[in-house]
């Protein structure tokens, strides 16, 4: 009987020391949430862009405007008939003096 106690105290504490201590027990389940949650926030982020980009691919598969919209801010075009200015900030004092040395 006293042998059969002891083993099941060592069974008791072996098993223990596989739950906590050991690097697939409960360090491990703990590691591997942090991880799926840290990836579930990446997979939300991607989520929310990736619905960015397809209302963008859609709105400039139906029309004119977005393409006329892009045309304007990253080409600089501008619709004929419009009259385009484009303001030029003076030069500052230290910059004109540079520029009026002979050389």
């Amino acid at each position: 009987m006293k042998a059969f106690i002891l083993l099941l105290l060592f069974l008791f504490v072996w098993l223990q020391y596989e739950l906590w201590i050991d690097e697939d027990g409960v360090r491990k389940l703990y590691d591997l949430k942090q991880r799926v949650e840290a990836q579930k926030n990446t997979n939300q982020e991607i989520y929310e862009r990736n619905k960015v980009l397809a209302a963008e691919v859609e709105d400039l598969k139906s029309g004119q405007d977005a393409i006329e919209e892009r045309a304007r801010k990253d080409l600089g075009m501008i619709r004929e008939g419009e009259v385009f200015f484009q303001i030029i900030d003076k030069p500052s004092a230290t910059n004109s003096a540079t520029n009026s040395k002979p050389q």
